[in-house]
């Protein structure tokens, strides 16, 4: 079982490398890198490069650790009981499984995406360290004890905008999907747009990295992001001599696709500003 680059998803060899010792390992694979730049998608790609359904979790704010093993509903029990409905001498009628339930109790081997885990509060990523590494936990309410028949491959991605403690990562394969370069990101967009004409990639891809190299920029544009303009000039059925970008602003055609902030506009129009200036 071996993963690589596939027919809808461009893997670097460093990625590939990542996936494949993790799997290798039986680790969780930490993915970190730019909002945008493929991190779930990947969880979804080596699902069905290897074959294997892949059950996602994605994280919230309000996520709690519990979530993922199971939930109680103490709420519904008593209501019922209130009713006098026979189902509540048992318990389990009440107990709610969550996605790493899911996952150990699969009938083969799943791939298990644990989404933007640094979404949740700091203490969400200690409070798994047991379960994810022993593959095990136990149900209080029934004494039940819950253990992975398959040790599924653990996808988590992250953004980093919260530190993960050691004891986390230590326990963790760790990559870091670095923003493609210009050669990548020509494949990456010949999956998408097959037939885009080399001269509008050029240069599309050409203002496209100046953008985001652009001092003083707040939020970089990302693949998803390139993506999206690049279909949208597809669709506007744009040549490459239209790309110029206006003077008055210094900004690219169709720009909404790309700055999702109006520091970042404002940025722009005070270089035009500059630049008029000084002329």
């Amino acid at each position: 079982m071996t993963f690589g680059t596939t027919a809808s998803y461009i893997a670097p060899p460093d990625l590939s490398m990542a996936v494949n010792a993790a799997v290798a390992l039986e680790r969780p694979l930490l993915v970190k890198g730019e909002p945008g730049t493929g991190k779930t998608e990947l969880a979804r790609e080596v699902a069905a490069s290897l074959g294997l359904p892949l059950i996602e979790w994605h994280i919230k704010s309000t996520t709690k650790a519990q979530q993922g093993l199971y939930e109680y509903d103490a709420v519904s029990r008593l209501r019922d009981s209130q009713l006098g409905d026979a189902r509540v001498s048992d318990v389990a009628n009440y107990i709610r499984k969550g996605k790493l339930w899911q996952a150990f109790e699969a009938p083969g081997r799943v791939v298990l995406l644990i989404d933007e885990i640094d979404k949740a509060d700091i203490e969400f990523p200690n409070d798994l360290l047991q379960e994810l590494d022993r593959m095990e936990f136990h149900v209080y309410e029934t004494g039940q004890m819950v253990r992975a028949a398959h040790r599924p491959v653990v996808i988590i991605t992250s953004n980093n905008e919260k530190e993960l403690p050691d004891a986390f990562l230590r326990r963790c394969f760790f990559h870091y999907i670095r923003f493609p370069d210009v050669d990548t990101l020509r494949a990456i967009v010949a999956v998408h747009f097959p037939d885009i004409k080399d001269a509008l990639l050029t240069t599309a891809l050409t203002q496209f990295y100046a953008l985001r190299e652009t001092p003083g920029l707040k939020k970089k544009p990302s693949t998803s992001e390139v993506l999206d303009w690049l279909k949208l000039l597809l669709s506007e059925d744009l040549a490459p001599e239209d790309l110029a970008r206006d003077p008055a602003n210094m900004l690219p055609r169709l720009h909404g696709a790309l700055l999702k902030n109006e520091q970042d506009v404002a940025l722009f129009e005070r270089l035009a500003f500059i630049a008029r200036a000084r002329r």
